[in-house]
């Protein structure tokens, strides 16, 4: 779970494995070993991905299903207007 969500999430957002290994501070290697599952990311590094893919913990590891996008900078008009696209696409 953790592997799929980190390399969806990843793609999603068009950026190579290098290019997240360059914002974690770590190896293209160790972004590719991570989305084969074949090794774990530590906690700290955990939180590191969740906070550059703009996402939580919980839905990396599969706990929520919640997403989230990263609105902080944004004025209160920007949100809802935000908030309205989101809504059309949904069909509402």
């Amino acid at each position: 779970m953790l592997n799929e969500n980190i390399k969806n999430l990843r793609l999603a957002q068009n950026m190579s494995q290098v290019t997240l290994a360059r914002r974690l501070g770590v190896s293209k290697q160790s972004v590719s070993n991570w989305e084969n599952d074949n090794i774990q990311p530590s906690i700290e590094m955990l939180i590191k991905i969740a906070e550059t893919l703009n996402t939580s913990t919980d839905y990396l590891l599969g706990l929520s299903q919640n997403k989230s996008i990263d609105v902080s900078d944004l004025t209160d008009v920007q949100i809802a207007h935000i908030q309205q696209i989101i809504e059309d696409i949904k069909g509402r």
